[in-house]
């Protein structure tokens, strides 16, 4: 069985739609699991709803209503008013109206992910249909009925033995499925979500689960690039990479592919297609056991919107042990993810992503037991494999104000021009 994942750029509107299915006819027309995203931008439009039900309750008819008019403008172009479709996503949103209606729960990442999953089931359900349409049969399921997690909202963790036996026994591996990414559900059949840009972890869980052939990662680039071709000029397609190169990448940034997706995979030596659905014959990029990226050329990876954070104690004592282990256990309590960390004898520094928005929380706990300097809205680089014209292309960006090297890697913290 092949797995093939759709993000939302692929099915951000009707022609891209039908791409999809085209490409689905052509390369997965039996023995394939497809996971698709939300469409386009939802997903944000669906935070703004999620904002909205918490601080601006006037807004939310209006942010509901752009959320159905989009769907509905896509839809109008694939179906006849009278297919079955309307009335299915007309549940999907009654339901969503029901939830926001009766929800009596005052915690915000439970209430995110009931109320986020719907760009997941509203997008499938679509083009489930759409393929019916033209004649190509599927089974549309719902993944949260498939995969199981605990009930750690917004980043749940996955029960692989669970997971696996309900894969196992009710998919069927003979035939075109259909089913969401970045989403699951938990022992009490809560929603829960797998982080953001999940879905390709989710393509990863149903690959290990079923000892997939392959997983195709369906992008509107033409594969794995050595850097972001929306910050640089100049890019480079990587044709085949290790398991091992591509977790590196990962592990530092590199969008293409999800940090989770490929621990799975690399376990049961699952080989991973990167391709483009805007040049379908492209072969793009695989990622497989024992092959390199050859030649060895720098690849880029930045992460925008980062804070830097120097810590240091308030009577210039060293920064040991029991200090930097508080520190950390703090950055873990206010869900701070640590891309960068730096020490001296003195001041412990840390590049940290502020996802979950508990920045000022974690800086108001320990401003009374350090001195904290703060820089905002920095960028960080990372370079794999660099080299002096690497290092001089990331130095034009902006003020450096960190750098850390080790034998293939470096890390520059930047305030950009």
């Amino acid at each position: 069985m092949k797995i093939f994942k759709f993000g939302g750029a692929s099915v951000k509107d009707a022609d891209s739609v039908k791409n999809v299915a085209s490409i689905i006819k052509n390369e997965g027309a039996k023995d394939t699991l497809v996971v698709v995203s939300a469409m386009g931008k939802m997903t944000n439009a669906f935070e703004e709803v999620v904002d909205a039900y918490y601080n601006k309750k006037d807004n939310l008819p209006e942010k509901l209503n752009y959320i159905e008019d989009y769907h509905k403008k896509i839809m109008s172009s694939l179906f006849d008013k009278t297919d079955a479709i309307y009335e299915k996503v007309d549940v999907l949103f009654g339901e969503l109206g029901w939830f926001l209606a009766r929800n009596t729960s005052k915690r915000y990442n439970y209430v995110y992910d009931q109320i986020i999953c719907f760009g997941e089931l509203l997008s499938t359900k679509i083009v489930s249909a759409y393929l019916e349409k033209i004649g190509t049969e599927n089974i549309w399921f719902d993944a949260r009925n498939f995969i199981k997690t605990d009930s750690n909202y917004r980043d749940a963790k996955v029960d692989w033995e669970l997971t696996q036996e309900l894969i196992t026994e009710k998919v069927d591996a003979t035939k075109i499925n259909i089913t969401q990414g970045f989403i699951a559900a938990n022992d009490t059949e809560n929603t829960t979500t797998l982080g953001r840009e999940g879905s390709d972890y989710t393509a990863g869980i149903f690959a290990y689960c079923l000892n997939a052939a392959s997983v195709t990662i369906w992008k509107d680039v033409d594969g794995v690039l050595n850097a972001d071709p929306r910050v640089f000029e100049k890019t480079t397609l990587l044709e085949q990479i290790s398991y091992e190169e591509a977790i590196e990448m990962a592990f530092y940034g590199a969008s293409v592919i999800h940090p989770k997706t490929l621990q799975p995979l690399e376990r049961k030596e699952i080989p991973l297609l990167v391709r483009s659905f805007v040049n379908p014959k492209a072969a793009g990029t695989k990622v497989s056991k024992g092959t390199t990226l050859v030649p060895y050329i720098p690849c880029f990876i930045v992460k925008k919107n980062q804070i830097l954070v120097s810590i240091s104690a308030l009577d210039f004592s060293f920064m040991v042990e029991n200090n930097i282990s508080f520190i950390f256990q703090k950055l873990h309590d206010y869900q701070l993810k640590v891309n960068l960390i730096q020490n001296s004898a003195i001041s412990f520094s840390v590049c940290i992503d502020n996802k979950f928005g508990k920045f000022d929380e974690f800086y108001n706990e320990l401003n009374s037991q350090f001195k904290i300097d703060v820089q905002k809205d920095v960028d960080l680089y990372t370079v794999r494999h660099f080299n002096a014209d690497a290092i001089s292309v990331i130095e034009q960006k902006g003020e450096s104000l960190l750098t850390q090297i080790n034998k293939e890697t470096s890390q520059i913290v930047v305030k950009p021009n």
